[in-house]
Order: structure tokens, then C-alpha cells, then sequence
């Protein structure tokens, strides 16, 4: 207990991080838990997420006529994102009937709906704002000014005449030892990249960052291109970036936000109808769902008045569709956005590192002289992505634009198309943004290797000095890599690195210490003598497999054979003679090499019920109390199977199952007793054969008393037979129980049709049965008898249903 506390009240225990790594561990620990924590995720994202949106927004909501969906528009009022018809997107309310005391289903689903409208408002404009202001480029000048001022001081501090002379002098000596060496095209274009580094120096130097932030700068002008080709494609011939940008918002707001936030609403979009479009506009700019009611109710819509005044779980459903594909939209703008804002980002920081070029670096021949010139061409690259990413996104929505007017009123499926469409938009931009990292790669060494004179022709493979084995997506190459990976793996499967870490096989493999102790565990148990090795007590523990599969082989073969009825029951038979039970049948009838699954199964099945029921007969002899309970279960089988609740394969098994317990049987009575001195005739066969004709429970009584040696039961029948004798003849009835009990079985499976068969097998065996109750005393109850067969008519349908279970057999 006090253990229990200690750990559980330990303060580090209970800190934000231990607490996350516990719950991921027990998450991760099943699949069932990765399954339901995904689920749950799924769930909160699509919907409760939405709800705590919506709610957060209703709680700050002004009483009066504005709607939960009118609070969240004054949070977002600030994105200033208007339609195609200068409404703001932050001003759109959803109407409909909110129900009341008399109506409590409306206010249900009307408060369901404004929670799903709160959420997806937000979502969607948040998207569309993302969008347009990741390529109005308004982010890039909150920090301008800041980066402005960072490369006049670094400037200030690298670029001096020291640091100039000093560069220019370690160049000029690159150029003495080419000329040395007899290099003299490498020497010329080292003097003149010295001489242009040294010209556009200081212009560059005098205001560092200038053509990347100014107003006029390459990220300005690619962002530009980019748009006015995006305009082209959308049929506006503005070149106004600003004005181009707030159309695409726009577009986005009509197609994402106005029509399907109508279809969602009023069924169908009502913008068709210039009064409708005027009166949703109107009342939407003023905030007020009842002015949109009042509007959209008088415009002569009756479909759409119906849909506000009836709000229905279809409005539900049609608003976590939208919930989904605007949750998508967002993801696009994210990426997008991302993508924008990091090219230019690194864009900032190549101008920041060509100060180091100008200044000093690429003066000097080698590494240094690269580094200033993939700065360069990375700062002239991010104009071509600007444009890349903007023409791109002005295909997106001059696609999406057209979808969507060909759909008119079909609204809903072209937002799912739409939403397939950003998905597989987010990819390709992820290809697109892979291809221009490339073709940076491939432009910067192309120029490294002109400054370093290299005049390599051919596929162009070569790498420029100081570039390196990494691309500009800083991955290390195949050929590379492979290498790389093939040494670590020699160095941990070495044999030496095992002995001197003292690890298992492969040290460096993670948990290599763990897997060690577990194998010296193991190797301490299997290596003790007489455990381990084909003598030792394991090995041993399973050689009666062997032995059990042998003697099924054996009984099989002398009856029916392998996947016969007969095979099966005489191989279970065997299988107990060494000592077998039931849970070793399985792998003892397929080790004698059954197959037939039905056969095997219907035979250990049947072998199994009739060993649990011969449990209950108490008789003295055991064989004899299997025998009556397989003659019962055949019988009940086959009574089962008149009436269609068993088939023929499960009688056939339970029949051959008796037959094996009649062979027991009469295995353990086998015979050979000689009565009279093998005379035909005399007082001790007689006698006999008078009791298996007419067996009375007085006459065995008498036998009995004899046997015991109470010489005055030698009366009678039994006058002048001694106590040796009268043992004899005991034991000579036994045997003619189990020899006429198991000829009486083998009539029967040679033809199942024939009812009375079974019968007279029944009459045999319950007299057996009754010799052996009479002998020990025991008196016959209800549930502990044998009941002989009467004089009943046999069962008309007995034959036909019995005719399939001797082909079983056979």
C-alpha cells in the first residue's frame, strides 16, 4: 500500500508530459484501442468540434433577432470576405423555425443546425480568408521592416574593406594556382566571377533584401505574373493584383459559402431569382434572420419559405457534408498557404546568406563561391514559384467556378466532387512543389559548374563543388544511402562487435541487451543436461505422439481402413488401448494419416459423448456399460435422423462407434472355456445353454452362490458340480454375452435398413445387462436400465431414412 502511494502521489508522474506518453502507450497498446481513439478523433473533428464552436459563438450572441450564426460573423467580421455580390461571408445567417413550448422538435433540430452552421461558417471562411491572404503577400510586411533592418546591420558588420581586401586576396591566389597548374580556363572564369562579384557587390550590399521585400522584388513580381495568368484563365482582364485576389475570394465565397449555404437552407439555390437574390442579399447584410425570412418568404420562393418553416434531420445530414468538405477546403488553403508562405520565407533567408557571398564568399574559389550562387538562383526561382503556385490555384477555382455553374441547383454533388478535387489538388501541389525543388537543384549546379569551369558534357550528372551528395530537398541519394546502410550492417553482424559489446547477434539492433538476457534464459534451461537434445526429458515428453498416431495407423488398417467410418472408430479404439483420450484424437487420426474432416470430427465426437454416458451406467463390467451406451446413442440417432435432426455421417459414426465398443467388449471376454471335459453334452453345458435360452435371475443366483462355495446350492440342475466348475461356467456365460453381442452388432452395420436388427442387438445386450446387475446386486432404476425392445411396429419411414448410412460405412 505504501508503495502504491508513493508512485501514484509522485508529482513527476502527473506532469503534462508523462501523462500523454502513458495514455499514447496504453492507446497503442491494442489495435481495438488505435481503432476507437481514431473513431473518437473522427468523431470530435466532424462534430463536437463544430458544436463547441457554435456553442462558444451562441453564448456571446446579443438578444434580439440575431441568430447563433450572426455572433460567430461579428468573431470574423475582421476577414472582410465578401461574395460575388459584396456581402460579407462573416454576415451569413442560416433561417429557420426555432420552434418552441408546443413545437420542442424544431427547437431541437433548429439548435443541432445552428451549432453545425456556427462550425462550418467558420471553417469555410477561415479557408477562404487563408487563401487570399497567403497571395496578397499583407503578411510580408508585418515583419519588413524588422528583416530590412537585420541585413543593413549584418551588412554593416561583415561587409568591410578588411574582410573585402582579405577575400580578394585568398581569390587572386585561387588564380595564380591555376594558371601554375595549367589551368587556365578555370583561372579566366575565376577572374571573372571575382570581377562581377566585385562589381555587383556593392549595389547588392547597399540595400540588402531590397529586391526580395520591395514592392517591385521578385517575390512581388512572380506573385503578380501568377495572378494576372490566374485572372486570364477566369476571363478578367484586370491586372490589379489586389482587386484579382479579392475576385478569387469571391469566387471561393460563392461557390464554397453562398450557393451551398442556399442549397443547405432553402433546398435549392435561390440566387436564380433576382426578388430572392435581392432579399437574401439584403437581409443577410443587415444580420437579421427574420429579415431573411420576411425576404425570402415574399420573394414568391414557396419552396424555400417551406424549407425555413420545416426544419428536418435531411438539413442534418447536409450539414455534415458540408462540415467534411469544408474541413478539406481548409486543409487545401493550409498547404497552399504553407507552400506561399515558406518559398518566400526562404527566399528571405538566401538574401540573408548572399551577404555573406558578397562580402566575402565569393571571392574565393570552391564551396564558398557555390553557396553565393545557389543563394542567387534560389532568390530568382522564388518568383517562378510565386507564379507556379499562383497559376496554379487560378486553375483550381476557374474549374471549380465552372462545375459549379453547370450544376446550378445540383449544388451538393459538385461540393463532393469538389472535395475529391482538393484532395487530389493537395497531392499534386505536393508533385508540383517536389518538381520546382529540382529544377532549383539543377539550375544552381549548372551555374556552379560554369563558375568553376567545368566544361562536362553529356547528361549533365556532374556536381558542382561544394553542392554536395544532397539535393535541395536535403536528401541523401541511393547511392549514397545504400552504401551507407551496408557498412552500419556489417559493423553490427560483425562477430567481434558482439564480443566487444557484449550483445547478441547484431548490437546495434534496438532491444539487442533485452533479446541477450532472454536467450541465456533460454540456453540455461535447454542446455541442462537431460532437458534439451533428441534423448532429453522434452524431447521425450512428446513421444507418445508417436505411439498414439502408431497404434490409429494399426486399428485402422484391421477395420475400415484410413477415412472410413469404421478406420475412424477402430482407430479411436486403439488410440485408448495405449492410453489416448479424447483431446489426443485429433492429432492422433491425422498423424495415421486421415484428411476427411467430417469423418474425423463426427467420430471423436461420437466416441466422446458415449465415453461420458457409459460413466452413468453402473454396472460391473465397464466394456459392457460402454456397449449400452453406444446401442442407446445409435438408437437415439437414429431416431433423430427419421425425424431430420441428424444426417446420415452422424449415425454412421455413432453405429461404428458401437461396433468398437462390442470388439472391447468381447476382447476382454474372449472365450476358451471347456465345459463337460468338451463333451456336447452334460450338466454343465445344460445348464448353461439353458440360462442363455431362458437367463432368470434365480439361476444365476444359484451359479453365483456355488461359485462361492456355499455347496449347498448343488441342487437340481447343478447336482454334482463343484465350486471349480460352477466358476467355470460363470465365466463361459460372459463370454457368450460379449461373443452373441458382438455378432448381434456386426448384423447390424452389415444392413442399418433393417429395423429389427437393431432390435434383437438391443434384447442381446440388455440380457447381458441383466446378468451383470443380477450377479452384482444391483437393482435397475429409471435412468440406469436398459429397456429391451417390444412388441411396437416398427417405424414406416425407418428403412428410407436408414438406407444412406451403410454407404457411410463401407
Amino acid at each position: 500500500m505504501n508503495i502504491w502511494s508513493s508512485d501514484h502521489l509522485d508529482p513527476v508522474r502527473w506532469q503534462l508530459p508523462a501523462v500523454l506518453r502513458r495514455c499514447h502507450a496504453w492507446v497503442r497498446a491494442t489495435r481495438r484501442r488505435r481503432w476507437t481513439a481514431t473513431v473518437l478523433v473522427g468523431v470530435f473533428v466532424l462534430f463536437i468540434c463544430p458544436g463547441l464552436l457554435g456553442t462558444a459563438a451562441a453564448a456571446a450572441a446579443e438578444s434580439g433577432t440575431h441568430s447563433a450564426g450572426s455572433s460567430v460573423g461579428s468573431a470574423l467580421g475582421w476577414t472582410h470576405v465578401t461574395d460575388s455580390s459584396g456581402v460579407e461571408a462573416a454576415s451569413y445567417v442560416f433561417a429557420t423555425d426555432h420552434g418552441g413550448v408546443l413545437n420542442p422538435g424544431d427547437t431541437a433540430i433548429s439548435l443541432v443546425l445552428g451549432l453545425e452552421f456556427a462550425g462550418w461558417k467558420i471553417i469555410v471562411i477561415t479557408a477562404i480568408w487563408l487563401i487570399g491572404y497567403a497571395l496578397s503577400f499583407e503578411w510580408l510586411n508585418i515583419f519588413a521592416k524588422a528583416l530590412l533592418g537585420v541585413a543593413h546591420s549584418l551588412t554593416g558588420q561583415i561587409a568591410t574593406p578588411i574582410m573585402l581586401v582579405t577575400a580578394a586576396t585568398i581569390g587572386a591566389l585561387c588564380v595564380a594556382w591555376f594558371v601554375i597548374r595549367g589551368f587556365h580556363a578555370k583561372a579566366t572564369m575565376q577572374a571573372v566571377t571575382m570581377l562581377m562579384v566585385a562589381l555587383l557587390g556593392p549595389v547588392f550590399l547597399a540595400e540588402p533584401l531590397a529586391d526580395v521585400l520591395s514592392s517591385n522584388g521578385l517575390l512581388a513580381q512572380g506573385r503578380d505574373l501568377g495572378i494576372s495568368v490566374a485572372a486570364g484563365l477566369n476571363g478578367d482582364n484586370g491586372v490589379d493584383p489586389a482587386k484579382t485576389v479579392a475576385s478569387m475570394q469571391g469566387t471561393l465565397t460563392d461557390n464554397f459559402a453562398r450557393r451551398p449555404l442556399q442549397v443547405w437552407n432553402f433546398g435549392h439555390v435561390i440566387d436564380d431569382q433576382s426578388a430572392c437574390r435581392a432579399a437574401w442579399s439584403s437581409g443577410v447584410a443587415a444580420r437579421s434572420e427574420d429579415r431573411v425570412k420576411r425576404g425570402v418568404g415574399g420573394c414568391g420562393d414557396s419552396a424555400a419559405k417551406e424549407s425555413m418553416d420545416s426544419p428536418n434531420f435531411e438539413q442534418v445530414g447536409t450539414g455534415l457534408l458540408l462540415l467534411l468538405a469544408g474541413s478539406i477546403l481548409l486543409i487545401f488553403g493550409a498547404v497552399l498557404a504553407i507552400k506561399v508562405m515558406r518559398a518566400a520565407l526562404d527566399t528571405i533567408y538566401h538574401g540573408l546568406m548572399s551577404i555573406f557571398g558578397f562580402a566575402a564568399g565569393g571571392f574565393v574559389y570552391g564551396p564558398t563561391q557555390t553557396f553565393l550562387i545557389r543563394n542567387i538562383v534560389d532568390g530568382f526561382v522564388a518568383a517562378a514559384r510565386m507564379t507556379a503556385y499562383t497559376i496554379f490555384l487560378g486553375v483550381y477555382v476557374l474549374i471549380l467556378r465552372d462545375l459549379f455553374t453547370l450544376a446550378r441547383d445540383q449544388v451538393m454533388v459538385v461540393f463532393v466532387i469538389g472535395a475529391l478535387v482538393e484532395i487530389v489538388a493537395i497531392f499534386q501541389l505536393k508533385r508540383l512543389s517536389a518538381g520546382l525543388d529540382r529544377g532549383n537543384e539543377w539550375i544552381a549546379n549548372r551555374f556552379a559548374l560554369a563558375a568553376q569551369g567545368n566544361t562536362a558534357r553529356g547528361s549533365g550528372g556532374a556536381t558542382a563543388l561544394g553542392m554536395g551528395s544532397a539535393g535541395v530537398g536535403h536528401s541523401m541519394p541511393k547511392k549514397s544511402l545504400l552504401p551507407a546502410l551496408a557498412a552500419v550492417s556489417t559493423v553490427s553482424n560483425s562477430p567481434m562487435t558482439e564480443w566487444l559489446w557484449g550483445r547478441t547477434r547484431s548490437p546495434l539492433r534496438p532491444f539487442s541487451r533485452t533479446e541477450r538476457a532472454a536467450q541465456l534464459g533460454q540456453w540455461g534451461f535447454w542446455g541442462a543436461p537431460g532437458v534439451g537434445g533428441a534423448e532429453g526429458f522434452y524431447a521425450q515428453s512428446y513421444m507418445n505422439r508417436r505411439m498414439f498416431a502408431m497404434a490409429a495407423t494399426r486399428a485402422a488398417n484391421a477395420a475400415g481402413g484410413v477415412d472410413t467410418v469404421r478406420g475412424a472408430a477402430a482407430a479411436l479404439q486403439g488410440l485408448h488401448d495405449v492410453g489416448g483420450k479424447v483431446p489426443d484424437a485429433w492429432a492422433a487420426l491425422t498423424g495415421a494419416g486421415f484428411t476427411n474432416e467430417a469423418v474425423m470430427f463426427n467420430a471423436i465426437r461420437s466416441w466422446g459423448i458415449v465415453e461420458a454416458n457409459a460413466s452413468g451406467w453402473t454396472l460391473a463390467d465397464k466394456h459392457l456399460g460402454h456397449v449400452v451406451a453406444a446401442v442407446q446413442r445409435a438408437q437415439d440417432s437414429s431416431l433423430r435422423l427419421i425425424s431430420g435432426d441428424s444426417d446420415a455421417e452422424e449415425v454412421a459414426a455413432d453405429l461404428a462407434t458401437l461396433q468398437a465398443a462390442a470388439f472391447r467388449y468381447q476382447r476382454t471376454n474372449p472365450g476358451g472355456v471347456t465345459l463337460d471335459g468338451g463333451a456336447d453334452t452334460g450338466p454343465q453345458r445344460d445348464f448353461v445353454t439353458d440360462y442363455m435360452a431362458m437367463p432368470t435371475e434365480a439361476k444365476i443366483k444359484q451359479l453365483q452362490q456355488l461359485t462361492n462355495g456355499d455347496l449347498s446350492a448343488a441342487t437340481g440342475t447343478l447336482s454334482g458340480i463343484d465350486q471349480v466348475d460352477a466358476a467355470r461356467m460363470m465365466q463361459w456365460i460372459g463370454n457368450a454375452h460379449a461373443r452373441r453381442t458382438l455378432n448381434a452388432v456386426n448384423h447390424v452395420l452389415a444392413n442399418p435398413a433393417d429395423p429389427q436388427q437393431l432390435r434383437d442387438a438391443r434384447r442381446v445386450i440388455s440380457a447381458a445387462t441383466d446378468t451383470d446387475q443380477w450377479a452384482a446386486g444391483a437393482k435397475r432404476t429409471p435412468s440406469n436400465s436398459l429397456a429391451p425392445p417390444g412388441n411396437n411396429p416398427v417405424r414406416p419411414d425407418w428403412q428410407s431414412a436408414m438406407a444412406g448410412v451403410g454407404g457411410r460405412l463401407n
